[in-house]
């Protein structure tokens, strides 16, 4: 038994020296026990902190216009810095393990939070069928399962849907952005979620143009508290 755990070291060892595995936040080669990004970008990239904030800026946004318990981004997005690196590789190279290691950082954070506490379902914001198709998943489904092994959560994937395929929304004003999303989602089975606490989750947020298209279906739901907690917040 020994033995055979010395070689598959040795195996380990061999291959990282032919295929290193680089952090996607900064392209360091990780080194032994490090897990999807390095431990230098794991301390250090922007934290918000914003779970110690119930008036931040994510809330502040939504101020007037839906009636939240809690909004939460976990990193602060600049363009060209390594969150931006990160979300990269994870939407577009395929990385779906950055999603589930983030939830968990995410969910460690808000698991102690009474604005998050109790939440019933973590829904995902849903892509159309013809994206999911092109990318294979759903980077907010990955995000979304790993904060549900953290805040006890159970994700809830396929009740709030996407009804048509809108047009990207980088460069658009916030004004265009929200009428790209009007009438965009639906929920499938609202007795389902009467009553309950629902975390809806994104992967980045800007104007937050989607997650006011995807809550106002869901406030409509009879006693239902909404939330949102997000990877990344775009200043």
């Amino acid at each position: 038994m020994i033995r055979m755990r010395l070689k598959t070291s040795y195996l380990a060892d061999f291959l990282s020296l032919l295929f290193p595995q680089l952090c996607p936040a900064c392209g360091n080669e990780l080194v032994a026990h490090e897990k999807v990004i390095c431990t230098d970008c794991h301390y250090n990239l922007p934290l918000t902190n914003f779970h110690l904030q119930a008036d931040n800026i994510v809330a502040q946004q939504f101020w007037g216009k839906l009636n939240l318990e809690g909004a939460y981004a976990l990193y602060y997005f600049t363009k060209g810095g390594k969150v931006q690196n990160l979300m990269h590789h994870f939407k577009y190279k395929g990385m779906q393990q950055i999603g589930n290691f983030l939830g968990n950082v995410a969910g460690k954070q808000l698991s102690g939070n009474p604005q998050f506490a109790g939440v019933d379902y973590i829904i995902p914001v849903p892509l159309h069928k013809k994206r999911l198709k092109e990318r294979g998943y759903n980077q907010s489904t990955c995000f979304a399962q790993g904060l549900a092994e953290k805040l006890n959560g159970i994700v809830e994937e396929n009740n709030l849907i996407r009804t048509k395929a809108t047009q990207t929304q980088t460069h658009r004003s916030r004004f265009a952005r929200f009428e790209n999303m009007q009438e965009v989602f639906a929920v499938k089975n609202p007795e389902k979620l009467k009553g309950k606490h629902i975390l809806l989750v994104d992967d980045i947020i800007t104007t937050g143009s989607t997650l006011e298209a995807c809550a106002i279906p869901l406030l409509q739901i009879e006693g239902l508290k909404l939330s949102i907690a997000t990877i990344a917040y775009a200043e």
